[in-house]
């Protein structure tokens, strides 16, 4: 009997044990909760100041970035103002050749520093009157390197229209200085032309070393315009290339693609273009007196339009020490698939043609500075 009484008593203190063991873990339990709760809105409230610090300072750097860029693309436009002035003064000067050097560096210098505001949120200029595709490539071929490594195969009837042209125009250029970086110095990149069912495609091929399987993916999602770096993420060599196509893309309507492989093994860069960007109309010939080329140089004879010049006004390949920048002459012509006629090395029928020019190349660089865009 006290056996019995006792083991209920020590029953009733166990139960009465457990109920206020199970009362302290439900109050550690809740006090856990809350603390946790708590302390996620601790970190959050941290990450959005974070965010918005790291936001501040991206955009106090792309401010900085985008002035310093806007007052180079300025000095470019003096310079190349001021080269063309000189040429028409001592247009057939010997001292023509080492114009054309000075000319090329200051083109690429514009293209970097074009690259830099778009990256920063500048808008891109516009011209105001259409262009052939053609032309198009070739200012982007001017602004680049090793432009010499560049060949286009073909010409075109196609013409891009005006809120088209400058950004098409800088796209292109990133991809063929991304496609002469990354292939050996000899190596040819070709271009070509070609229409599939409602879209313009210009085909970029190098012979370089093809995209793994991981830079493939990093590179679509940088041409999507999907990715958008920071600045920071650049590196401190930083290549502005894919993420400013990408960027020129999203904007502007238009597609790139690099994980196509070329027939050299290397990569086909595609720039997809949609038929609301371009046109079969014809582009009228400038007048003979406003021809100009793309960076400013000046044509010094006329007369030198004879076997040297092509269908669009320029020899296409020559062994020349100043780069190409001048651009068709004669506007858009019918369909065709003829290659341009070489020039041999040392000739001067390349330097003529480079200062024979178009008006047309001349104003893909003047089209509507930065800041004023009205597309």
């Amino acid at each position: 009997m006290a056996l019995t009484l006792r083991n209920r008593a020590v029953g009733v203190r166990r139960k009465e044990a457990e109920a206020a063991l199970g009362q302290r873990l439900s109050y550690a339990e809740a006090e856990y909760s809350r603390a946790r709760t708590e302390l996620e809105k601790v970190r959050r409230e941290q990450d959005g100041v974070i965010r918005e610090a790291e936001q501040g300072a991206e955009e106090s750097t792309k401010a900085v970035l985008k002035g310093a860029a806007r007052f180079l693309q300025s000095l470019a436009a003096e310079q190349t103002a001021l080269l063309d002035e000189i040429q028409r003064k001592y247009g057939g000067h010997s001292v023509l050749t080492d114009l054309m050097d000075v000319n090329h560096a200051n083109a690429q210098m514009a293209r970097k520093a074009q690259g830099i505001a778009v990256m920063c949120g500048a808008p891109i200029g516009r011209r105001n009157q259409p262009a052939s595709v053609y032309d198009v490539v070739r200012s982007a071929q001017s602004q680049i390197r090793n432009f010499q490594r560049v060949e286009i195969m073909q010409s075109s009837g196609i013409a891009l229209k005006a809120s088209a042209v400058a950004p098409v125009a800088l796209a292109v250029a990133e991809l063929l200085d991304n496609a002469a970086s990354f292939s050996q110095a000899d190596a040819p990149i070709e271009v070509t032309f070609q229409q599939v069912q409602k879209n313009l495609c210009i085909i970029i091929d190098d012979a370089g070393v093809s995209m793994s399987d991981e830079d493939r993916q990093k590179a679509t999602a940088l041409l999507s315009g999907d990715s958008v770096p920071q600045l920071s993420q650049l590196g401190t060599q930083p290549r502005f290339g894919f993420p400013v196509v990408g960027l020129i893309a999203r904007q502007y309507g238009f597609k790139v693609d690099v994980t196509g492989v070329s027939r050299y093994g290397g990569v086909r860069a595609v720039v997809l273009l949609p038929e609301e960007l371009w046109t079969m109309e014809e582009i009228p010939a400038p007048a003979p007196e406003a021809l100009a080329p793309v960076s400013g140089i000046r044509r010094a004879e006329d007369g030198e339009q004879g076997s040297a010049r092509t269908v669009h006004g320029l020899p296409k390949r020559g062994g020349r020490k100043s780069p190409i920048v001048g651009v068709s002459s004669t506007g858009i012509t019918a369909h065709t698939e003829q290659r341009p006629t070489r020039v041999p090395r040392g000739s001067g029928g390349g330097l003529g043609a480079f200062q024979r020019g178009t008006l047309t190349g001349r104003d893909l660089d003047a089209a509507t500075p930065e800041g004023s865009e009205d597309s």
